[in-house]
C-alpha cells in the first residue's frame, strides 16, 4: 500500500471508512470557500471521489490523486492533500491540499506538504512543482512560502469560479532549490 510518513502523520490513500469525516470537513463552508466543491458535499459524494482514487496509481500522468492525512495518534482523518503529474509538461507536478478547521495553525499543513514535494522530487523525479491559490487565502500562500515555494504570479480576475471571477496566486519550487533546502544526509 502507497503510503508516506512524516514525524506526526501518515500520507495514505483514501479508503471506505473515511467517508463520513471526508464528507464533513468538505461540507464546511470556510474550508469549500476557496475549493472546487460546493457545500454541502454529501457522503455520497464523497464515496464516489473516494472510489475514483481507489482507480488512481500514484504519478499516473495527467490523473490527480488525492491522499489522506492521518493522525499517527489516534488514526483521525485530519485533510487531504492532492498532486498530478501534469500531462504534456514535462516531469511537472501540481498539488493542492486541505486541511479540516481544528487542525489548522498546528504545523501540519506545512509537514505535509513538504512530503509530498520530497516525494515527488525524490520518488518521481519530476523537475518542477507548482501550486496555485486565492489571493485571500492567506494561511495557503503563507503555507506554501514557510516550505519553500516561491510566489511567480498573481493572475487577476483570471478564472471564473463558483459565479464570479476570481483571481490567483501562482507558486512554484524547483528540485534544485528543494534540495538546497533539505539536503539529504545520507
Amino acid at each position: 500500500m502507497f503510503r508516506l510518513e512524516t514525524e506526526r502523520l501518515f500520507l495514505r490513500p483514501l479508503d471506505t471508512p473515511d467517508i463520513r469525516t471526508f464528507s464533513s470537513y468538505r461540507s464546511d463552508p470556510d474550508i469549500a470557500r476557496y475549493q472546487g466543491w460546493g457545500t454541502p458535499f454529501s457522503e455520497e459524494q464523497a464515496e464516489e471521489f473516494i472510489e475514483q482514487m481507489k482507480a488512481v496509481t500514484p504519478g499516473e500522468i495527467g490523473q490527480w490523486l488525492q491522499l489522506g492525512l492521518e493522525l499517527k495518534t489516534g488514526g483521525t482523518l485530519i485533510g487531504d492533500v492532492a498532486f498530478q503529474i501534469i500531462k504534456d509538461s514535462h516531469r511537472q507536478a501540481e498539488i493542492g491540499m486541505t486541511l479540516a478547521a481544528p487542525y489548522h495553525g498546528k504545523g501540519y499543513g506545512v509537514e505535509a506538504v513538504s512530503a509530498l514535494v520530497d516525494y515527488l522530487f525524490q520518488d518521481l523525479a519530476v523537475h518542477r512543482v507548482i501550486a496555485n491559490c486565492d489571493p485571500a487565502n492567506t494561511p495557503a500562500h503563507r503555507l506554501l512560502e514557510r516550505v519553500g515555494f516561491r510566489r511567480e504570479g498573481c493572475f487577476i480576475d483570471s478564472l471564473w469560479y463558483k459565479g464570479g471571477w476570481a483571481s490567483e496566486l501562482w507558486f512554484a519550487i524547483l528540485d534544485r532549490e528543494w534540495r538546497e533546502q533539505h539536503p539529504r544526509t545520507e
